[in-house]
């Protein structure tokens, strides 16, 4: 990532979040227009079959209203991750697919476990911690955003609701701490001036000789406002319009 542009939009923050979101709709439409229900492919905690669910389970809904309440978050908040934490984005992402579903298959009750709300949790959860651990304000900025928007999901890590797969919840919200702790370098640093140095002398600073003890300018000889000499050469090249 590039220190002195850490925060730079591209397509990327948009084509591939909504191409994933895209992508569901597509399975959903799939199951509906050709008689199919893929449920079966989710998640089934602590046998062999249902291990193949950690890949497949985040592309399947077991009805719209279910899709449609997983595709507002998923889209905003892979977006924020792809503007914010380009160089970790792919990472976050499938790591956060993998070990989520399978602390879900670990964990989870004797059921199919489907839909994408466990990496949603991953998302909500990483980028929460991470802006308060990162100190540099852009995100921590975010992580309040986030809380905004996002808060009342984690009531969901509890179960409170029937037919809710609240151990995904809880395991993408483990998932996305832990990452946001495991990924401490990768990140902006925030910007740090030369006066928050510890070695920092206000009265050696050639900004401040400029003003008096009560702000007032004053100005300075220019062997005072120069600390380095240096010299620029000049070529000067001369050509004849008539030639």
């Amino acid at each position: 990532m590039n220190s002195s542009d850490p925060f730079k939009f591209s397509s990327t923050v948009i084509v591939y979040p909504l191409s994933f979101v895209l992508l569901i709709w597509f399975v959903y439409w799939f199951e509906l227009r050709f008689g199919f229900r893929f449920n079966d492919m989710g998640i089934y905690p602590r046998t062999f079959s249902g291990l193949r669910g950690i890949l497949f389970s985040p592309f399947i809904h077991g009805s719209l209203e279910h899709l449609y309440h997983n595709s507002m978050p998923l889209l905003i908040l892979s977006a924020a991750l792809f503007y914010f934490y380009r160089a970790l984005a792919w990472r976050v992402l499938v790591s956060g697919t993998l070990f989520s579903g399978f602390l879900t298959w670990l964990i989870g009750s004797s059921a199919f476990h489907i839909g994408a709300s466990g990496l949603i949790y991953v998302l909500m959860s990483f980028m929460l911690f991470k802006g308060i651990i990162s100190k540099n304000h852009h995100l921590t900025a975010l992580s309040l955003l986030v809380v905004f928007l996002y808060g009342s999901m984690l009531w969901y890590v509890f179960p409170v609701k029937e037919n809710m797969s609240w151990e995904g919840h809880l395991s993408g919200l483990l998932v996305g701490l832990i990452f946001a702790i495991v990924f401490r370098t990768s990140i902006a640093k925030p910007v740090r001036y030369v006066w928050e140095d510890d070695q920092y002398d206000e009265k050696e600073d050639p900004f401040l000789k400029q003003f008096d003890a009560k702000g007032n300018f004053i100005e300075l000889p220019k062997e005072e406002l120069h600390t380095t000499d240096s010299t620029v050469d000049v070529q000067y090249s001369f050509k004849n319009k008539d030639v």
